[in-house]
């Protein structure tokens, strides 16, 4: 029987392994860390669910569709669009066809000019139609580039738009690739977004459940230190011993990639941001919505988390998450000062003195960077060593979709050249 290694156990390896052993291949996973999930992992505190960073999963997305059951998963769902906040003003900006309820609200918000609202809506009609071949083809260029072409409002990139994609990208600067913004758009505008019951690690737990289900096997704490091949075989180290192999499935974070294959063209810029966990006692008035900072950039938002997903706290106590883009110097008590600040401007009728700083996630390569030509430059998953493939959304786009997708690619490359 065909003996395929796979290096790391996140997404992209999980759903690669899944796929090979459901064709009929040996599948061995090998993973650094004593839990599966790579990047898309869930911590437990003192009875919080804990998420690694803020992270979301849009419904929409074709990968999540095929790979997942939302069924098991236990889907909570944010409301569509989000409240706009400033010192003293907190108003909402909702989608009127998926959130008819708030139209009026949405229509009268200061915050966006009407004329800005009527390109939204136009540019909704077009990317809802536009096919995802389509979106990722043709000439690229920023979002800020593409939002002033189509005539939208610097009060309206700056106001919504650049927190908004800060969320998504990780760059509030909104020199993204305009792909981004579309393909974003799009699955916004034709889906919802959620997390599971359980947190996003529960996403990675069901795709390793699969994975085991077809006969894949998964080794927990064991470090996958070289590969090579010599055509006709693989050898892999991992702790010092050296296994054989007919393929290997590179699946690692992007820096660990580059280093085992050699692969210049795995892109390894990163964007960072820092994730902070608090609990209060008195919810916020958001209805389901994430706060966007319209003031400045410190934080960029901060999300109702256990009003969203009531399971994600005890009963009685609220989880707010407020992450910040970047890795500012502060340390993780001044930046906690920063976001009660921030809520106290917000909310100045409310006191928020009594917030408590539960946890701090630092994320120092939370996405890759994507520049316009970014899609342009990124590797494939056939490797120069015939043996050798990469599976990552380093090969895709930087998202939960594109891991998952880039499994199923790695998965049918290797059936097939076998």
């Amino acid at each position: 029987m065909t003996t395929v290694i796979v290096a790391g156990a996140g997404l992209a390896g999980l759903v690669a392994a899944r796929h090979l052993a459901r064709l009929g291949v040996d599948v061995h996973v090998f993973e650094r860390e004593d839990e599966v999930g790579g990047r898309v992992r869930t911590e437990r505190k003192d009875g919080f669910v804990l998420d690694r960073g803020f992270q979301v999963l849009f419904t929409s997305y074709p990968a999540a569709r095929r790979e997942l059951d939302f069924d098991d998963l236990d889907l909570r769902y944010f409301a569509p669009g989000a409240v706009l906040a400033r010192p003293g003003s907190r108003s909402t900006l909702s989608d009127p066809f998926r959130d008819p309820g708030t139209l009026f609200e949405s229509m009268a918000n200061r915050e966006v000019r009407l004329g800005d609202k009527v390109r939204t809506l136009k540019l909704r009609r077009e990317l809802t139609r536009k096919p995802n071949r389509e979106i990722f083809a043709g000439e690229d260029e920023s979002i800020e580039e593409y939002l002033r072409e189509r005539g939208f409002s610097e009060s309206f990139r700056d106001n919504f738009v650049g927190p908004f994609y800060g969320g998504i990208s990780l760059d509030r600067s909104l020199s993204t690739s305009k792909k981004v913004f579309e393909f974003t758009f799009k699955m916004l505008s034709t889906g919802r977004i959620a997390v599971p019951a359980d947190g996003m690690g529960a996403i990675s737990e069901q795709l390793a459940r699969k994975a085991r289900a077809a006969g894949a096997t998964i080794h927990l704490e064991e470090v996958v230190s070289a590969v090579e091949s010599d055509g006709d075989e693989v050898r892999v180290e991992i702790d010092g011993e050296t296994i054989t192999g007919d393929v290997a499935v590179v699946a690692t974070d992007p820096k660990a990639a580059r280093e085992l294959t050699g692969v210049d063209s795995i892109p390894t810029d990163a964007h960072s941001c820092i994730t902070q966990y608090f609990v209060h006692d008195e919810p916020l008035d958001t209805g389901d919505r994430i706060l966007l900072n319209v003031g400045d950039d410190a934080p960029n938002e901060i999300v109702p988390v256990s009003t969203i997903a009531p399971e994600f706290s005890p009963e009685g106590r609220e989880l707010l998450s407020a992450t910040f883009l970047g890795l500012p110097e502060e340390s993780d008590e001044e930046l906690a000062e920063t976001v009660v600040e921030t809520l106290q401007r917000w909310y100045p009728d409310r006191d928020f003195a009594p917030l408590e700083h539960l946890h701090t996630d630092r994320i120092e390569f939370a996405q890759f960077a994507q520049p316009p030509g970014v899609f342009d430059t990124l590797p494939t998953t056939r490797t120069d060593e015939g043996s050798v493939y990469l599976a990552g959304d380093f090969t895709e786009a930087s998202s939960l979709n594109a891991a998952m997708e880039s499994g199923r690619k790695a998965a049918l490359a290797v059936y097939d050249d076998l």
